[in-house]
């Protein structure tokens, strides 16, 4: 099975040593992501901004391999705060559709990038 990582053009630029991710086969991995804009700080306000953001970084991650958020199998969510979770699933459930991927929210630290609220990892398969 043959590997390579991923660089996105207009990913959120990666703040530690991390790659945006890694293409495996049929499998693509997107890293850790949060609402980091294109000057590397975070952007947004609010757990739904924040969510958005989130997943426009996750998005131009599986484009740059032809993937699609419709691609995406299993998603791991932080937030900072669990008590955010019913507003982030609001803005989550614009995002993606049914059948809505597999997934897992837990509440974590996020306070080693300030301001930030949510960090959403992802498997996406673009097998048949």
């Amino acid at each position: 099975m043959a590997k390579r990582v991923i660089k996105a053009a207009d990913g959120a630029p990666p703040l530690g040593a991390y790659s945006h991710g890694w293409r495996a086969g049929d499998f693509i991995f997107v890293t850790g992501t949060g609402p980091i804009g294109p000057d590397g700080e975070v952007t947004g306000d609010t757990i739904e901004e924040q969510t958005n953001v989130t997943i426009d970084n996750i998005e131009a991650v599986l484009r740059a391999e032809g993937a699609s958020l419709a691609d995406v199998i299993k998603v791991n969510v932080h937030l900072v705060d669990t008590n955010l979770f019913p507003r982030f699933n609001e803005a989550y459930k614009q995002r993606f559709s049914e059948p809505y991927p597999a997934r897992t929210t837990v509440g974590s630290d996020l306070h080693q990038v300030p301001g930030m609220l949510i960090e959403i990892e992802v498997v996406a398969y673009v097998g048949n």
